[in-house]
């Protein structure tokens, strides 16, 4: 059961990190608690973030208790496990809105606190920021300290390596900590790695270490010695050789979840001089069970009863566009033995669960590592096979140089199943699918393929999939018209759209999932409606077709206005110089905030009633 308010006595003695540091050290494990049961309070009933946050209570507390934040600077990796950092923050009382149109931001954000020191919301850049931030204390010879912390997922991403191994060159004050979630630590070995972290982190430790060190620099051969030795005590108990031969202080692991021994290694560690790592060890969803037991079903939750030990189960609804791609490399991967999965780290999201486990050796997790992911393919297709990358839209941004360089370039058959495009709702800007279309729609040798509905996304896949070349499905986060599509897979041709209703005078010509709130819009001003399909290549014969009969074209799609498919009419239009008046509905030149999907839609205009109003507006200049 969760507790009342009033139940949280030294939480509310806690609203701000200074009032935290207030506090007895002894008292921090019953606020970790506190914490703790709040944070289970606050999610399960407004929804969000939820076994990473459970995962780094102690830690935000230990942190928050020995810098003196916002002057010091803290920065968390991505942003998944920062709601405790945001309660302790200042913002308890609004933790029931985050997520929520108008309310808190789902990551840390500059905007919204001064304690949020770098805006996020992908993964691996803290390490980066950190550095850079370090570099700048320093420039500015101010007594700041910079830290990072960073999970094991994101640290696998080639990015972070880079931070490190630049860190480890230019050496700043600056502390990583490496978030850890995927180790157990038995009671023994945490006591002994406890025990050896507050030594190695330690005044006598380091002076011995430094001192040795300036008394031995001039006689090489005894120096030598001296660092193989440190080496050799240190490797004992600790796994960190890697980070030290990239020029990092490394301590740990330690227990995660003992908040008195992290503040106590941390205090040690603040005032260390160069790069330092801090090796924690956590267990996401710590301290409510069936997270523990299921931390990626509880990674982010909608409303729940704790009680109940479960999550509520999932209504039976309309297959979502993820799951028409699902079954569909399933299908496909069964009738080709060629096919090749490839994701990076988005088994769940992008419904690959069952085809990973029906072909495992066809199918490969990269981690967060978007680059190699694109690259990969292309090693594979140059061999003869049919790698298929499944990648949300926002991910795929991350990838665009080895899209160009290594993909299209070299017009390799690699098919790219493009989700959370558009429109995605409530994470925000960080994870909206605004660009894709801009951002491919200018390489040579990509098809671009917009499905409006379920049939024509699995038919779409199988036309990408046989197509020589690159080529791109991208379909939006959530469910379409719900009509089961078709068994029979066919290949579409290539770069002609649909007339879906005959009108006159205007035409609407829709790209993708926008297709279905504009058939009411063409009942109600009598226009034609066009399901165009193909952002690239454009079916200009229909377009040529269509501006003989209509005075008007309004194209409609969910990517940002500057570059997408309304652009490419344009300059169709224009370089054939036919005589159209033109109206382009799209994402506007902002990065959407937070809210949900219709709450977006309507707010931006992309609602039936928003594209009528927009429509006749139009009509009326």
């Amino acid at each position: 059961m969760t507790r009342a308010s009033h139940d949280f006595p030294l939480l509310q003695k806690a609203n701000w990190p200074a009032e935290l540091r207030q506090l007895p050290q002894d008292q921090l494990p019953a606020l970790s608690d506190e914490l703790r049961a709040f944070l289970l309070k606050t999610v399960s009933q407004s929804s969000g973030h939820f076994a990473s946050g459970l995962g780094t209570i102690e830690l935000t507390v230990a942190l928050h208790y020995v810098y003196n934040t916002p002057f010091d600077r803290l920065i968390w990796d991505v942003g998944h496990q920062a709601y405790p950092h945001k309660i302790l923050t200042g913002r308890r009382d609004q933790m029931h809105s985050i997520r929520q149109k108008d309310g808190l931001h789902p990551f840390p954000w500059r905007e919204e606190s001064e304690y949020d020191t770098l805006s996020v919301g992908h993964s691996s850049t803290s390490i980066s920021a950190a550095l850079g931030m370090a570099i700048a204390a320093r420039v500015e010879q101010k007594n700041r300290k910079v830290v990072a912390v960073i999970g094991d997922g994101a640290i696998t991403a080639g990015m972070a390596f880079e931070a490190l191994n630049h860190a480890g060159e230019v050496k700043p004050d600056m502390l990583v900590i490496l978030n850890d979630n995927e180790m157990s630590i038995s009671e023994n070995v945490g006591a002994l790695n406890r025990y050896f972290a507050r030594i190695l982190s330690g005044n006598f430790y380091t002076s011995l270490r430094e001192g040795g060190k300036k008394i031995l620099s001039g006689v090489p051969p005894l120096h030598q010695l001296a660092s193989r030795a440190e080496e050799h005590f240190k490797g004992m108990v600790t796994p960190g050789t890697f980070f030290e031969e990239l020029g990092f202080n490394y301590i740990g692991p330690i227990d995660g979840h003992d908040v008195t021994g992290l503040a106590d290694t941390i205090r040690n560690m603040r005032n260390l001089k160069g790069p330092q790592l801090l090796h924690v060890v956590t267990k996401k969803g710590k301290g409510y069970l069936p997270a523990e037991q299921d931390p990626i079903g509880y990674h982010a939750v909608s409303k729940f009863d704790p009680a109940a030990q479960c999550q509520p189960a999932k209504k039976a609804g309309k297959a979502t566009f993820s799951n028409i791609f699902g079954q569909w490399i399933c299908d496909m991967a069964a009738a080709d033995p060629k096919l090749q999965g490839i994701t990076p780290a988005m088994r769940e999201g992008s419904d690959l669960v069952q085809f990973s486990k029906s072909y495992p050796d066809r199918y490969f997790d990269v981690a967060i590592a978007e680059q190699h992911a694109v690259t990969l393919a292309a090693g594979m297709a140059i061999e003869g096979l049919k790698p298929v990358v499944a990648i949300y839209s926002s991910f795929l941004q991350r990838g665009y140089d080895q899209l160009i360089h290594d993909i299209a370039i070299q017009n390799l058959d690699v098919l790219f199943a493009i989700d959370r495009a558009g429109v995605v709702g409530a994470d925000g800007p960080t994870h909206q699918g605004s660009f894709d279309l801009s951002f491919m729609r200018c390489i040579p040798n990509m098809l671009i393929m917009v499905p409006s509905d379920e049939n024509e996304c699995r038919q779409m896949l199988y036309t990408g999939y046989q197509h020589k070349g690159p080529a791109a499905v991208r379909y939006p986060r959530g469910s379409g018209t719900g009509e089961a599509p078709e068994a029979v897979m066919s290949e579409l041709a290539l770069g002609r759209g649909l007339v879906r209703r005959q009108g006159e005078k205007v035409a609407l010509l829709a790209f993708g999932p926008l297709l279905q709130a504009c058939h009411t819009v063409a009942e109600q001003l009598n226009a034609t409606l066009v399901d165009m399909r193909f952002v690239k290549p454009l079916d200009q014969q229909l377009l040529t077709e269509l501006s003989q009969s209509h005075s008007h074209f309004v194209t409609i799609e969910d990517n940002a206005l500057m570059g997408g498919a309304g652009s490419a009419v344009n300059e169709f239009c224009i370089a054939e110089q036919l005589k159209v008046k033109l109206l382009n509905i799209g994402l506007p030149d902002i990065f959407i905030k937070h809210g949900t999907q219709e709450q977006i839609y309507a707010e931006l205009g992309l609602d039936c009633v928003g594209i009528q109003a927009k429509v006749e507006a139009f009509l009326s200049r």
